[in-house]
C-alpha cells in the first residue's frame, strides 16, 4: 500500500522527454496557476511506475476501468468529467482514510469510505487538473 504524505503538493502524470542530452518532465501550467507549485522554487519529485501497456496503447481500456459513459478526453486534460459514472478499483487508502483509484494515465480518483480491493461504481463529483473526487453510487460490486 502506498502512503501519501500530507506534504504532497501536486500529483500529475507526465512523460519524460529528452532535450539536448538532458531529460525533462513538463509540469502542467495549471499546477502553477492553482498555486500548487511556484516558479523558481525547488521541489522533491517522486516517480511512480505506470503500466507500460496503458501508456503504449491508450485506446486499450485498463482492466480496472469500465466506463458507463463515453467521453472524449484530450491527452492534456483530466480523463474524467463531472457527473460521469464509472467502475473503479480501489488500490490504496490515503492519509485521510479515503480510497484511492487510478484511471487513465494514472489519474487519481479519491473515493470516501472505500478500501483496497473494493470495486465500486462511482459518480465523479469534482474534477481538478490532477485529481478527482467521487462518491459511491453502487457498492454491490465491492469485494467482501
Amino acid at each position: 500500500m502506498i502512503e501519501i504524505p500530507d506534504s504532497l503538493r501536486s500529483l500529475f502524470t507526465a512523460t519524460i522527454d529528452e532535450q539536448d542530452g538532458t531529460y525533462v518532465i513538463e509540469v502542467p501550467s495549471s499546477e502553477v496557476n492553482h498555486k500548487a507549485l511556484t516558479v523558481n522554487e525547488t521541489y522533491r519529485v517522486a516517480l511512480l511506475d505506470s503500466p507500460s501497456s496503458a501508456e503504449s496503447s491508450p485506446s486499450q481500456e485498463p482492466q480496472h476501468h469500465a466506463s458507463r459513459r463515453t467521453t472524449s478526453h484530450g491527452s492534456s486534460g483530466p480523463p474524467v468529467d463531472e457527473g460521469e459514472v464509472r467502475d473503479v478499483s480501489i488500490e490504496t487508502v490515503g492519509d485521510q482514510g479515503d480510497g484511492i483509484a487510478k484511471v487513465e494515465r494514472g489519474y487519481v480518483v479519491i473515493v470516501p469510505d472505500a478500501q483496497p480491493g473494493d470495486e465500486p461504481t462511482v459518480e465523479i463529483e469534482q474534477v481538478q487538473e490532477n485529481v478527482a473526487f467521487a462518491s459511491v453510487v453502487d457498492g454491490d460490486s465491492r469485494s467482501l
